[in-house]
């Protein structure tokens, strides 16, 4: 991946060929990591463009103003302390400065580890607490109605009754969705390989509901372009190629107005919506993590607040003596 500024260049290949960040990931560290950069050139009067900051690199005149990239590599706090001063005025949710904290903290771990600075200045900045949003779920109700939006008599209607069905069924995240090959459904053991962050793999079992409409919509695209190779993805745009995680969320978005339901609801809202599920009709926390592919259980223990907080609100309602009278 190009940047203008070389050592940011650097860090954007590293998450995704090591780290194998997904594009959109990578995306969203670059431009964290470039709006530093033009803190740095704005505050500190440092040449923006390429050709400027090599021939100060080159020259190694001491009286020559600092560039970007010696900045970055002089690992200063106060520097670091200020800019987030900065954002702070500019009136930052708490999330989003915390994830430019984080981003910064991962470019100044890449670069102690390659020996681009001798310390880590992130290691005396602290992360700002903030509250902890619970997840958006809907009712099975609400889910009932998305799922029977789409027309299944052809074969694009079919493709996203299964995408829709899949989703519910397994509480995939959307990029996981778009990359089911033909080989990953085992309709026999109903169940999918999914390949989760981090490229890491997980087996996940599916709904006999899922498997009718990934059945019938293979079915129906088979006939009409002969039967896919292991390795060709599963769900299709007209076009025959790989749908793009943009196109689903869309496709969400269509049958959510055709349904008459909150425009709000996204595709993430069916994978709370799932764990939320599971855990209503008594699924082991463990396992929900394990279909959820979070590598913490903290992550999931997040859905435990809503099925406790709903515990409460019928105990409140349905005990004779919950309340003061």
């Amino acid at each position: 991946m190009h940047d203008s500024n070389p050592l940011i260049g650097q860090f954007l290949t590293y998450l995704i060929d090591e780290r194998h960040f997904s594009p959109y990931t990578s995306r969203c560290y670059g431009l964290d990591l470039r709006q530093f950069a033009e803190y740095l050139t704005a505050e500190h009067a440092i040449p923006a463009n390429q050709a400027a900051e090599e021939a100060s690199l080159k020259t190694r005149n001491p009286s020559a103003k600092k560039t970007v990239t010696d900045w970055l590599l002089l690992g200063d706090v106060e520097v670091i302390r200020a800019y987030l001063t900065k954002m702070a005025e500019q009136n930052y949710s708490p999330a989003t400065t915390a994830r430019k904290i984080a981003t910064l903290r991962s470019f100044h771990k890449w670069m102690e580890k390659r020996g681009y600075i001798g310390s880590n200045p992130m290691t005396l900045i602290r992360t700002p607490k903030q509250p902890r949003r619970l997840p958006k779920a809907i009712s099975v109700d609400q889910i009932e109605k998305l799922l029977a939006a789409p027309s299944d008599g052809e074969v694009l209607g079919a493709r996203d009754r299964a995408i829709l069905e899949t989703l519910y069924s397994t509480g995939i995240r959307v990029s996981e969705v778009v990359g089911i090959n033909r080989a990953d459904v085992d309709i026999e053991r109903q169940q999918i390989i999914i390949r989760g962050k981090g490229r890491r793999e997980r087996v996940v079992p599916l709904g006999v509901h899922a498997l009718g409409s990934i059945g019938k919509y293979l079915t129906m695209i088979e006939s009409e372009r002969g039967p896919l190779a292991p390795t060709s993805p599963l769900f299709v745009n007209k076009h025959g190629t790989r749908l793009s995680s943009r196109s689903v969320r869309r496709k969400v978005a269509k049958y959510l107005e055709q349904a008459g339901l909150d425009p709000d609801i996204s595709p993430h809202t069916i994978r709370h919506s799932f764990a939320t599920h599971l855990l209503d009709n008594g699924a082991d926390l463990r396992a929900v993590q394990e279909l959820l592919g979070h590598q913490s259980l903290s992550s999931t223990q997040i859905y435990t607040h809503l099925t406790t907080q709903k515990m409460r609100d019928a105990y409140d309602r349905a005990h004779p003596r919950a309340e003061a009278g």
